[in-house]
């Protein structure tokens, strides 16, 4: 839950986001890609790992956790054992200046 004590989804719509919902089972898996556009991903419930293998790094997201992707990012991801779901938004390329991990209650 973000620190505004509002849902994730009202928080994000807030910033004047469009989110969208998806999840997996656990376990899953995504291989390395990137994408044309930035991207905002709440985790509601659950978890997953996504891998950036061009930093050397990874991002443990959990619920309430957050991840700001600048487009062209290479990432990949592997979902937790009690699967996950999660929130995303789209925002023109170059909106997210920078890769951001918020922690649940920090955003």
């Amino acid at each position: 839950m973000s620190g505004s004590g509002q849902d994730p989804a009202a928080r994000l719509r807030a910033e004047g986001l469009d989110p969208g919902t998806w999840g997996n089972g656990p376990g899953d898996r995504y291989a390395a890609h990137d994408h044309g556009y930035d991207k905002v991903l709440v985790c509601v419930a659950g978890s997953i790992r996504f891998g950036l293998p061009d930093l050397g790094d990874a991002v443990d997201l959990g619920a309430g956790d957050r991840l700001d992707l600048p487009a062209g990012t290479r990432h990949d991801a592997v979902v937790g054992p009690r699967g996950v779901s999660c929130l995303e938004a789209h925002l023109p390329t170059g909106a997210i200046p920078e890769l951001r991990h918020r922690p649940a209650g920090s955003w």
